[in-house]
C-alpha cells in the first residue's frame, strides 16, 4: 500500500505589508479569493510593530513579553519552539529563503554574511537556507532563491520573506506610488509561481508582519502599521464572523495545522469555543475589532 504523503506548505511573509493595500494592489490574490480559491482575513499584529518581534511571533505564536524579542536590536537565538523547529523534529524537511535575522532568530547569531549567506545542515531547525543581508535585495532574486531551495531539496515546509516592499514603505511612505508599486511587483511574482506549488501539492499561506504608515514608519499602534492581510490558498479555512479580526498569534498554529503538526504548548493561547481551527488541537483568539 502507498505510503500517504507528508503535507507540504509554502509560507510568504511580505514584509512591511499593510491591509488595505494589499486589499487594492494584490490583483492576483485578489483573484482568487473572487474565484473561491482562496481567503483573505484581517490581522491585527502584536506590538511591538517591529519586525524582528514579529518574526519571532508568527513563528513562534508568542507575545514579545513572552519570548524576550521586544526590539530589532535584539540579536540572539529564539528561546521558543518555532514551526522549523518543531517540523525538523518531525521529520519534515525545511527551508526559507529570507532576510539574515531569521536565520539569527533559528539557526546561528550573529549572522556571518559570508559564512552564514548560504546554509545546507540538517541538524538545524532550518535546514536549507538563503539568507540576504540587503533591505533593498530584489524581490525577484529572493523568489529564485526560494525556488531553487524548494526544487533542489523539496521542503516540507518553505519560508519566504521579501522586503522591498518594506524598503519602499520606509523610503516613500506608506501611500505613496513605489509602496505601491513594490506591491504590485510582489504580486506579479507571485502570480507565476502559485499556480507551480499548488499543482506540486503544496498549500500557500501570504502574509506580513507589519504595515507602514503614511510616513514610512512602524512600531507602535495605529491601525496602519498593525493591521495587516492573510491570505490562505486553498482548503484551510477560518470560521470568522464578518468584521472579527484574527489575532497574529494565531498564524503559528496554523502553520502546524497546515503541516500535521502538533502546536507547542507555549502556542495553545486563550480558550476561545467559537473558533475551532484545528478540530480543538489548539486554542485560537479573536479580536472583535474591523
Amino acid at each position: 500500500m502507498a505510503q500517504p504523503q507528508s503535507p507540504k506548505l509554502i509560507v510568504v511573509v511580505l514584509d512591511g505589508l499593510r491591509y488595505d493595500t494589499a486589499r487594492r494592489c494584490l490583483g492576483y490574490l485578489e483573484h482568487l479569493v473572487e474565484q473561491g480559491e482562496a481567503v483573505c482575513y484581517q490581522v491585527k499584529s502584536e506590538l511591538p510593530s517591529l519586525s524582528r518581534p514579529l518574526y519571532e511571533v508568527l513563528l513562534t505564536g508568542t507575545p514579545a513579553y513572552t519570548n524576550g524579542i521586544t526590539t530589532n536590536h535584539i540579536v540572539r537565538l529564539s528561546l521558543e519552539q518555532s514551526v522549523f523547529h518543531l517540523a525538523a523534529g518531525a521529520g519534515l524537511r525545511t527551508a526559507a529563503a529570507a532576510y539574515h535575522w531569521v536565520s539569527e532568530l533559528y539557526n546561528s547569531a550573529p549572522f556571518n554574511p559570508v559564512r552564514d549567506r548560504h546554509q545546507h545542515d540538517e541538524s538545524k531547525p532550518i535546514q536549507h537556507g538563503a539568507f540576504y543581508f540587503e533591505d533593498h535585495y530584489p524581490d525577484s532574486h529572493l523568489f529564485a532563491d526560494a525556488e531553487y531551495l524548494r526544487t533542489a531539496y523539496d521542503p516540507h515546509f518553505l519560508y519566504i520573506h521579501s522586503m522591498n516592499i518594506d524598503d519602499a514603505g520606509h523610503k516613500f511612505g506608506g501611500e505613496s506610488k513605489e509602496y505601491d508599486g513594490s506591491v504590485r511587483m510582489a504580486d506579479g511574482m507571485l502570480a507565476m509561481l502559485v499556480p507551480a506549488w499548488l499543482s506540486e501539492g503544496y498549500r500557500v499561506i501570504v502574509t506580513s508582519d507589519h504595515g507602514m504608515d503614511a510616513n514610512g514608519q512602524h512600531g507602535g499602534t495605529a491601525s496602519e502599521e498593525r493591521l495587516v492581510p492573510l491570505y490562505i490558498v486553498g482548503d484551510s479555512t477560518i470560521p470568522l464572523m464578518e468584521g472579527q479580526t484574527l489575532a497574529q498569534l494565531s498564524v503559528a498554529p496554523l502553520m502546524c495545522q497546515c503541516l500535521g503538526l502538533e502546536p507547542s504548548p507555549a502556542m495553545t493561547i486563550q480558550d476561545n469555543p467559537s473558533f475551532p481551527f484545528a478540530r480543538n488541537t489548539w486554542r485560537g483568539e479573536i479580536d472583535d475589532e474591523g
